[in-house]
């Protein structure tokens, strides 16, 4: 038998002591935490909270649909795939399909080019540069046939929806605006965090006084449920974050990574001095062999320069399928120019829009991260619950 060893009376458990997670040490925590400071916390906590609830609120319950989009478009919209008339007759090449899409819209110029997954269809976005911002014109165009193909769009609900999300129909000033919030939630998780453990200094973690009263009901609730989804709300914050800087992030990427590529030029190359675009997309295919085709963009487009054609690819795993690679092709040569590989913000943008709406394991992570919406949902109401409580007490005590 060992020797047995003494424990002092400092060493004995004592059950009146909640007992914490090993390596916690959650009484130096709060011996080195004021009353001031935990006031400030509160104050940053409460405010965070107020300001933010509402349009946080309106995500949360938008972003629910907006997870399970490509199932609900599917049941609305009920999309069939036609099969072409003679699967054996020849495609007519790109520099066809954008001839007869232009011929359609004249005076317009193109802008992108994308191609559906599930048909032989290529689909020619165009503007006319005359026309006010940002009108494109869209055309499916089966590429058997060059006859327009039917238009397979979202639901005008969950593209309401969706918009609604994005930035509120203010474009860019609602998506900075919305991005504001999204910070706001990040203080607001961080301070409740901090006062969690003065709070529950003296309950077991995960305790709900189930037998006090509504409000310390709902605060146990609230607590509890936001230390459990912490990690998740933070996550789909800065994701959210992340998501609503996307034109300014572009706009950085064009002018600083692009920038030594349109040194070389004097002038923005016209349409007629423009290069085969058939040939400019089978360049770049042989520049980045063993990945996808997924859209192209014309020089002069958002996510081009006015030189070259840019023809976007992206790898055939859950993961790189949202991590795109550039090859940037001389619209006036047709010769490679570049191969762009995205730098780490454009990567982070790539990978956080999937992120935010669990578009990464399929629907069982698209299951997960509904619940935990759900549960988000409850604890911003429960928050503006408890708020309104404490409110109209300290208003009824003030008489």
């Amino acid at each position: 038998m060992g020797r047995r060893r003494r424990l002092s009376g400092r060493q004995l458990p004592d059950a009146r002591r909640p007992a914490h997670p090993p390596g916690v040490d959650l009484d130096g925590l709060l011996s080195r935490m004021k009353p001031g400071a935990i006031r400030a916390w509160s104050w940053v906590h409460k405010w965070s909270s107020l300001v933010s609830t509402a349009f946080l609120l309106m995500l949360c319950v938008t972003g629910l649909p907006l997870v399970f989009t490509h199932e609900l478009d599917h049941v609305l919209l009920a999309h069939e795939v036609a099969a072409p008339a003679d699967p054996s007759a020849p495609k007519l090449n790109l520099d066809q399909v954008l001839n007869v899409a232009l011929a359609r819209k004249p005076g317009e110029v193109p802008a992108f080019m994308s191609f559906d997954v599930e048909r032989p269809v290529v689909n020619v976005t165009s503007i006319d540069p005359n026309g006010p911002d940002g009108k494109y014109s869209f055309q499916p165009i089966d590429q058997f046939t060059g006859e327009a193909a039917p238009l397979v769009a979202g639901h005008p609900v969950m593209e309401f929806i969706l918009q609604l999300h994005t930035d509120m129909f203010l474009g860019l000033a609602g998506m900075l605006f919305l991005g504001a919030m999204g910070l706001l939630l990040v203080a607001a998780l961080v301070s409740g965090v901090v006062l969690y453990a003065p709070f529950m200094r003296r309950l077991p973690f995960g305790t709900v006084r189930a037998g006090k009263a509504a409000r310390t009901r709902w605060l146990d609730y609230h607590n509890l449920l936001g230390v459990v989804t912490v990690a998740w709300v933070l996550v789909v914050g800065v994701t959210g974050v992340v998501n609503t800087l996307a034109v300014p992030i572009i706009a950085y990427w064009k002018d600083d990574a692009l920038k030594t590529l349109t040194a070389a030029y004097d002038a923005p190359v016209s349409l007629t001095e423009r290069s085969s675009l058939d040939a400019a997309v089978e360049r770049a295919r042989q520049a980045l062999p063993g990945m996808t085709l997924q859209f192209v963009a014309f020089p002069g487009s958002t996510y081009s320069t006015e030189n070259h054609y840019a023809v976007f690819f992206h790898g055939d795993t859950p993961l790189t399928e949202h991590l795109t690679t550039p090859a940037l092709i001389d619209a006036r040569t047709g010769e490679l120019a570049a191969v762009a590989p995205a730098p780490w913000y454009v990567k982070t943008l790539s990978l956080s829009q999937p992120l935010h709406f669990g578009d990464y394991g399929g629907l069982p992570l698209k299951i997960l991260w509904a619940l935990l919406d759900l549960a988000t949902i409850v604890i911003l109401g429960s928050g503006l619950y408890l708020w309104w409580v404490k409110h109209r007490s300290a208003r009824r005590d003030a008489k």
